[in-house]
């Protein structure tokens, strides 16, 4: 292991077989990158992997894209990959920024599992460094025994929010791109309002890793965060972005330097832009 919440792809290249490692392939892009991961997954992935499927992962009774679900719905999804609750779980993604890795890495926190890592670099990272392949769909794993018991404090609802912008005791930082944040981009799903959450700050989640994909290092880390009005300021953090998935980019960035105050807004700016009843602020931060 490398960094808190990373592994270097050395480090599980040196452990693939382990029968306590559960590599799992979290993959997963917006409709407009015309880009199917599990297709990707079946033409290679990293040998032993399992394809975790956001959608099939969230609560399957929202309207809304990528909600939490309920602990019974994420025992019984990660268990049919084979997940135990004493297993070392790593996850990666083809995004070569950690999109939905990191949403992956979350969820298992919520959760309450705290061997779970994302693989620095992601797939891009292990084909550059010609590791080994595994191509087709696996065989179904034995089922696991992964037993979750959701902890209080890393979510955010529509309530809580509302409450933090009368408060201002939280500081929001949406990870959406900065044309998105100020509505000069239209939004990729349809019915929703342009613009941000007012107050907010913007923090593109791509600029949270380097040119190989890997999460930059510790002080251009903080060169960074310090840029978006994140690094002095002292409240707690709640992280937002399109649909709760790139927010838990900003996550994993904040608990690599030693940050855990930070929750996320699961139903983010698809929640609070497809309502009439929510303030919106347009522009730069």
């Amino acid at each position: 292991m490398s960094r808190p919440g990373l592994v270097t792809t050395s480090w599980l290249a040196d452990r693939l077989g382990d029968p306590r490692l559960c590599v799992l392939d979290a993959s997963w892009y917006l409709p407009t990158a015309n880009r199917d991961p599990r297709d990707e997954f079946r033409a290679a992935h990293v040998p032993g992997a399992r394809f975790f499927d956001l959608d099939a992962a969230s609560d399957p009774a929202s309207s809304l894209p990528h909600m939490l679900p309920d602990a019974a719905h994420f025992d019984a999804y990660v268990r049919s990959l084979g997940v135990s609750s004493g297993d070392w779980v790593v996850v990666y993604d083809g995004s070569g920024a950690n999109l939905s890795a990191a949403r992956a890495w979350w969820m298992f926190r919520v959760f309450g599992h705290g061997d779970v890592a994302v693989l620095d670099g992601g797939f891009g990272a292990w084909r550059r460094e010609g590791r080994a392949l595994e191509h087709g769909e696996p065989a179904a794993a034995p089922p696991g025994d992964f037993a979750g018991l959701r902890q209080l404090g890393l979510v955010r609802d529509l309530e809580a929010v509302r409450d933090a912008l009368r408060s201002e005791g939280e500081l929001l930082v949406d990870m959406r791109s900065p044309a998105r944040f100020t509505a000069e981009a239209p939004e990729p799903r349809a019915g929703l309002r342009g613009g941000h959450i007012p107050g907010s700050r913007n923090l593109h989640y791509v600029d949270l890793v380097d040119v190989e994909g890997r999460l930059l290092g510790d002080d251009a880390l903080r060169a960074v965060v310090a840029r978006a009005g994140v690094g002095e300021d002292p409240r707690p953090v709640i992280a937002t972005c399109g649909s709760g998935v790139s927010a838990c980019t900003l996550v994993l960035a904040l608990h690599a330097l030693g940050r855990d105050d930070v929750a996320v807004y699961d139903g983010s700016w698809t929640e609070w832009g497809g309502r009439d009843d929510t303030p919106v602020a347009t522009g730069p931060a």
